[in-house]
């Protein structure tokens, strides 16, 4: 397949779609990940530009086109337990919630959970503190591509190299012969967590309900201030009082909310 290269008005054109279908700002060192990613779809439909591309989404004729425009253009990387200290106070929160024995379930969302091993730490660690006492948790994404794999729950061994290793015993299945070097979550955790795609970037599902920590981590480096501060107000409305709101350490809430009051860098709670 010759690759085809993009203009910059072109290029123009999709850093616009993917700010108005998802929030997110593209910079223009993303020019050759755009060519790279969108060429497979080109080469489908026997296109000969990436303008060519853009109408047949904008014509309305291929909608389901538009969902696997947005999933390759929207770029997803994690891996599990990442940044460690969230976890301890996920922990402790939901320790603190099973020994006040309140009404409903502990219910935490992940609110950009990517390829899901960030919802699946989080089910391990509720699934060992908890126990059957009642909790639940979310996790949501723009990407149906992501959602699919997610819900797979199968992944490179690499990405477990923060686990404990009491929950890779517990939790997961090690690969063996064709799937060596590879782990599968363990069904239980699997099926405890609630996957559904949602776009932070326009009003929140209202069957979404409330929660007692909220995981909106890495992925504020995408949005303009204006964006943060829609997308932030809308999350932390799903906030119940006194409840936790973690983003990523390279992240702030400075100048974007006052919903929530800093606890230490990267972690926030609601009053209440």
């Amino acid at each position: 397949m010759t690759a085809i290269a993009i203009n910059e008005r072109e290029f123009a054109r999709f850093q616009r779609f993917i700010l108005d279908m998802a929030g997110i700002t593209m910079s223009d060192a993303k020019k050759a990940l755009v060519s790279g990613r969108l060429a497979k779809r080109l080469h489908h439909f026997g296109l000969d530009s990436y303008e060519a591309y853009f109408e047949l989404l904008a014509g309305g004729h291929h909608p389901d086109e538009t969902q696997v425009a947005v999933d390759l253009l929207t770029t997803n990387e994690t891996y599990f337990f990442r940044e460690a200290r969230h976890f301890d106070l996920l922990r402790e929160a939901a320790q603190a919630s099973l020994d006040q024995r309140g009404g409903g379930p502990f219910r935490v969302w992940s609110a950009a959970c990517s390829s899901g091993e960030e919802p699946y730490s989080i089910a391990m660690v509720l699934a060992d503190v908890m126990g059957n006492a009642p909790w639940e948790v979310v996790a949501s994404d723009i990407s149906t591509r992501v959602l699919q794999r997610a819900r797979v729950g199968h992944y490179p061994m690499e990405r477990a190299s923060h686990v404990p290793p009491d929950y890779l015993k517990r939790y997961c299945l090690k690969g063996i012969r064709e799937q060596q070097g590879t782990l599968l979550v363990d069904r239980a955790i699997r099926q405890r967590v609630q996957f559904r795609q949602v776009n932070l970037n326009v009003q929140l599902p209202s069957d979404l309900g409330m929660f007692d920590v909220i995981f909106l981590r890495n992925v504020m480096i995408y949005f303009s201030a204006d964006t943060k501060r829609h997308v932030v107000a809308r999350v932390t409305s799903r906030l119940k009082p006194g409840a936790q709101f973690f983003i990523g350490h390279s992240e702030s809430l400075h100048e974007i909310s006052d919903a929530v009051q800093p606890v230490i860098p990267s972690v926030y709670r609601k009053a209440g």
